[in-house]
């Protein structure tokens, strides 16, 4: 008892002091995870930051961080970096508080932790620019030494394909090249965000998640509500400014890359149902979709090339810029290829176009499971738990969200 009294009073005493009060993490924390929980425990009695985004009303309604709550807020993080500008105990105040840091930090952690198979989560590590950009490159010369094998190098330029890829790739082959892999990165996606969803359910209010919540988070991941700083203004990249730059070209990526994708569907279905073969002309909607999409994903890239490259050291963890570069740099060459292969159909290099594509295609989709692309899968899990929780009664009950 009288050790308790003792703990207390020293604790009352560096409270008046300004001192803060160690956060002792549980055993199965990480030094990352003890850091996000250190910083969010001072965030919540300073609280200057709760209209930035969905972390900080998240946040509020804590008054502890587990480890299922720290891996919860560190993706529902969209790392605008305004928290950071903001804050008055940011580096160099000894508090050196640096949420978008922190926060990254455990993402990464997190994208390793949840991986499916367990054992693949050590590529989260390795998936950075050089290993991408040489697994696209090292399919495309494997599909060139291909084609080389089956027709000479004649058929590698210059050979009347009849401006048809399929009579140097069957659909029947490209189907069967594509549609494993394709399957396996649904499955690995899905098993790897259950296991999240498992912990992270009971963490933030336990209850399922109603048509209302799910509305509300298929709105703010279609807006990218939280890439505006909490003020419409847009959030910081390299500097002090305000700006909608990366809200505009994360826009411009995501909705290429799923025009892109609705194309593939529509013609899938053309192929199937209707029993119209490819190649289609424009202005059909499969090559329309495709060309708008496709178009859309390289501006995107480029511009969030650009920011990534001049982003500020302190917005995340240095670590991750491989990875998050080298899934860059493969949106933009399965873009950029299939505008080449679409324009040089009717050229002598269509062979050698389409096994660049092809090569591009194979390593963006095989390393999706374990790349910067399992962001987005996560992040939308948490914002359906975060809308389903703000749902729910204050579990503290201090006053509302």
């Amino acid at each position: 008892m009288q050790n308790t009294i003792s703990a207390l009073a020293q604790e009352a005493q560096d409270l008046a002091a300004g001192r803060v009060i160690p956060i002792l993490p549980v055993s199965t924390e990480t030094a990352a995870e003890g850091e996000v929980a250190r910083a969010l425990q001072i965030c919540n009695a300073c609280r200057y930051c709760e209209g930035f985004c969905a972390v900080f009303p998240a946040m509020t309604r804590r008054l502890e961080f587990g480890k299922a709550d720290v891996h919860y807020l560190a993706n529902l993080c969209h790392n605008c970096g305004a928290c950071l500008h903001a804050c008055q105990y940011a580096p160099p105040h000894e508090f050196a508080i640096n949420i978008p840091k922190a926060m990254a930090e455990v993402r990464g952690q997190t994208y390793a932790d949840y991986a499916w198979p367990p054992a693949l989560g050590r590529l989260y590590q390795r998936n950075g620019l050089t290993l991408s950009l040489a697994l696209a490159a090292g399919l495309s010369l494997f599909l060139v030494l291909a084609v080389a094998l089956q027709g000479g190098l004649g058929r590698l330029w210059g050979a009347d394909l009849g401006a048809n890829f399929y009579n140097l790739f069957p659909h029947n082959l490209l189907v069967g090249i594509f549609a494993p892999v394709f399957l396996f990165v649904v499955l690995a996606l899905a098993m790897g965000v259950r296991r999240f969803w498992k912990d992270v359910k009971p963490a933030t209010g336990g209850v399922d998640v109603g048509t209302p919540a799910a509305a509300e988070a298929a709105h703010d991941v279609l807006r990218l509500k939280y890439l505006d700083g909490g003020h419409g203004e847009g959030c910081h990249n390299e500097d002090d400014a305000y700006t909608l730059s990366r809200r505009r070209f994360h826009h411009l990526t995501f909705y290429g890359f799923m025009l892109c994708f609705a194309a593939t569907a529509l013609a899938t279905v053309y192929h199937y149902v209707f029993g119209w073969a490819a190649p289609y002309e424009f202005p059909s909607l499969p090559k329309l979709l495709g060309a708008v999409g496709g178009t859309s994903l390289m501006l995107g890239t480029a511009g969030l090339w650009r920011l990534n490259r001049r982003r500020h050291p302190l917005h995340g963890d240095a670590r991750q810029k491989p990875m998050d570069l080298g899934f860059i740099a493969l949106l933009f060459l399965v873009a950029a290829s299939g505008m080449a292969l679409w324009l040089g159909r009717g050229t002598p290099a269509l062979a050698l176009l389409l096994c660049l594509h092809l090569g591009a295609v194979i390593a963006l989709f095989a390393t999706l499971p374990y790349g910067k692309f399992a962001h987005g899968v996560f992040r939308t899990a948490s914002l359906l738990r975060h809308n389903t929780e703000k749902r729910q009664p204050s579990p503290i009950g201090l006053g509302a969200d």
